[in-house]
């Protein structure tokens, strides 16, 4: 299973207390295939810098950058499908380009890609996910 995961459900899985916790053990634990952009892994380091430190946040990226489990993509068109908040649009450019199976968010703003035919994403809230882990 291919993946983009929104900055905000990362964030919250970090914490070993969160009852999310479990998304970022199978991700280190290579249960799931992450697909990222140079964009998603910028947003990562700035959200995570702001809540849990310079050091946390390094070492995440560090981690992220030598996970075989952690794919790389350098999207080359932009899709424009969320206009309610256009700084989303690189998960969903991110999941194109990556082949992702969808993409893992609580973020409102991604319920219009329901409604789009093409290209298809699906999206699924950290539940959902958390059930498919």
């Amino acid at each position: 299973m291919r993946v983009v995961i929104d900055c905000n459900i990362l964030v919250a899985s970090l914490s070993s207390r969160s009852p999310y916790h479990k998304i970022y053990s199978a991700l280190v634990s290579g249960k799931f295939e992450m697909v990222v952009s140079q964009d998603i892994l910028l947003e990562y380091e700035e959200i995570i810098q702001i809540k849990y430190g310079m050091e946390t946040a390094s070492s995440l990226m560090a981690l992220l950058s030598l996970l075989p489990n952690v794919h790389n993509v350098y999207p080359y068109y932009r899709w424009n499908l969320i206009a309610s908040d256009p700084d989303d649009n690189k998960y969903c450019d991110c999941a194109v380009s990556g082949v992702a199976d969808f993409i893992v968010t609580e973020d409102n703003h991604f319920n219009v890609l329901n409604g789009i035919e093409f290209p298809k994403i699906s999206v699924v809230d950290i539940n959902k996910f958390s059930t498919l882990i």
